[in-house]
C-alpha cells in the first residue's frame, strides 16, 4: 500500500490517435510544476496520471497546489495504490484507510467501484457490496447511505487498485501549447484576464499585449496588468506580456478622427498593433475580451467595424456569449477579480467619449483611416519600443 495522488483528466481521453501527445504534453506541465520539490515522479495509468513520492513521504499540501490548476486536470485525488490487486486485499486495506481518516466520527458513507480491469472476477456492483460490508462491520460510527453520503470511498481497478475518498476539482480543458498560440490584448479589466483563461484552458499558448498611456495612465494601472498577468501564469504557465506605449497614437487618433468615433478608432489600432506583434512572435491569432452588446464597441456593428483592422490573424472572442455577471463570477473562481477592480484606469477608459457611436459603418470607418496618414508609422513606433515582461 502507497501514498499516490490520482490525477483525472477529461476529454483528452477522447483525442484518438494523437491522445498520447496531450497526455506527454500534460505530464511535462507537471514535472515543471513538481521541478523544485524531491522525489516526485509522474506515470501513466489507464485514464489517469499518477504522482508518487519516491520516498514515501507525500506531502499532499505542497504537492495538490501545484497540481490542482494546470488547465487539463480535471481532478486530483489523494489515495492509497495496492500492488496485490485481490478483494482480501483490496477489503482490508479499504478499512484500514477509513480508520485512518474517519475513525471516531459518526458519518454516512458508500462504495462506489469502477472497474476498468474486466478480468477482475467480481463486477462493481459486487465490489462495492463486499468493500462496503467489512467497512459497516469492521468500524464503529458508521451507517450506509447511498443517495447521500457524507462520504464516497471510490475503489478503482486498473492495473492496480485505487482507493480515495477526497475528489478535488481543478479547471479541465487541455493542457497548455497543444492547441497552438495566441495573443491577447489585455487591459486592467475584468473582461480580459477571463477571456486569456478561457482560450489557454483550450490548450493555447498566450502571450498578452498592454497598451500603456502615460502621462493619461499611472504606473499603478500598468502594475495591475502586470499583477492579472502574474495570476494568469498560474494556470498558463510562463507566458510574455508586451508592453506598449500607446500615447502618442491615442493623441493622433484623438486630434484627427469624429469623437464619436474615437473608441472604434482606439480598438482598430489597437489591433493592428497586437497583430502586428503576434505576427512576429509566431501567433495564430489575437483574443479580446468583448462580450456582445455589453458596452458601445461591443455591439454587432461595432465589432464588425474592428474586425477588418486584422489582416491576416482570427480575432477570437472567447466571452461573446456572457452575460457580465458570468465573466465576473469566472474572474471570482480564477482569483482575478479582486485585482481587476482596483481603481486604475486602462487607456481606453480614459478616451471614452460622452456619446460613443454604436453603430458605426465599417465603410466609413475605413475611409477615414484611409487619410490617416501617420497611424501606421506611429504603430510601428509602439510596437519597436514595446517592453517585455
Amino acid at each position: 500500500m502507497e501514498n499516490i495522488l490520482l490525477v483525472k483528466y477529461g476529454e483528452i481521453a477522447m483525442r484518438g490517435k494523437n491522445r498520447y501527445l496531450v497526455e506527454n504534453q500534460l505530464i511535462r506541465i507537471i514535472i515543471k510544476n513538481l521541478e523544485y520539490l524531491d522525489d516526485y515522479k509522474v506515470y501513466k495509468e489507464q485514464g489517469r496520471l499518477l504522482v508518487k513520492c519516491e520516498t514515501g513521504n507525500f506531502d499532499y499540501d505542497e504537492v495538490i497546489p501545484k497540481i490542482v490548476n494546470i488547465l487539463g486536470v480535471v481532478a486530483v485525488c489523494p489515495g492509497i495504490e495496492l500492488r496485490e490487486k485481490t478483494i482480501e486485499n483490496i477489503r482490508n486495506s479499504a478499512l484500514r484507510y477509513m480508520k485512518k481518516n474517519y475513525s471516531g466520527k459518526t458519518l454516512t458513507f458508500k462504495v462506489e467501484t469502477k472497474r476498468s480491469d474486466k478480468k477482475f472476477p467480481l463486477d462493481s456492483r459486487e465490489i462495492s457490496a463486499d468493500v462496503g460490508g467489512f467497512i459497516l462491520h469492521g468500524m464503529d460510527g458508521l451507517s450506509v447511505d447511498v443517495h447521500n453520503p457524507d462520504i464516497t470511498l471510490m475503489v478503482e481497478l486498473r492495473n492496480s487498485a485505487y482507493i480515495y475518498s477526497s475528489l478535488i476539482k481543478g479547471f479541465g480543458g487541455l493542457p497548455m501549447g497543444t492547441s497552438g498560440k495566441a495573443t491577447v490584448l489585455m487591459s486592467g479589466g475584468i473582461d480580459s484576464p477571463v477571456a486569456a483563461f478561457m482560450t489557454a484552458k483550450r490548450g493555447v499558448e498566450i502571450d498578452a499585449v498592454y497598451f500603456d498611456s502615460p502621462p493619461h495612465t499611472s504606473e499603478r494601472a500598468r502594475q495591475k496588468v502586470i499583477d492579472l498577468a502574474e495570476k494568469l501564469s498560474l494556470y498558463t504557465g510562463k507566458f510574455n506580456l508586451y508592453i506598449v506605449p500607446f500615447t502618442e497614437v491615442q493623441h493622433y487618433l484623438y486630434n484627427n478622427v469624429p469623437p464619436e468615433k474615437i473608441t472604434i478608432f482606439l480598438k482598430r489600432a489597437m489591433i493592428k498593433t497586437a497583430e502586428k506583434i503576434a505576427l512576429e512572435t509566431n501567433s495564430l491569432a489575437l483574443v479580446t475580451g468583448d462580450s456582445i452588446g455589453q458596452v458601445a464597441s461591443q455591439t454587432m456593428q461595432a465589432i464588425n467595424s474592428i474586425n477588418s483592422a486584422a489582416k491576416e490573424l482570427t480575432i477570437l472572442r472567447p466571452l461573446c456569449g456572457f452575460d457580465k455577471q458570468e465573466i465576473v463570477d469566472l474572474a471570482k473562481k480564477i482569483d482575478t477579480f479582486e485585482i481587476s477592480i482596483q481603481p486604475y484606469e486602462d487607456c481606453c477608459t480614459v478616451f471614452v467619449p460622452k456619446h460613443p457611436e454604436t453603430k458605426p459603418k465599417k465603410s466609413i470607418i475605413e475611409k477615414i483611416e484611409s487619410r490617416l496618414y501617420e497611424l501606421d508609422n506611429l504603430i510601428s513606433k509602439a510596437c519597436k519600443n514595446r517592453k517585455t515582461i
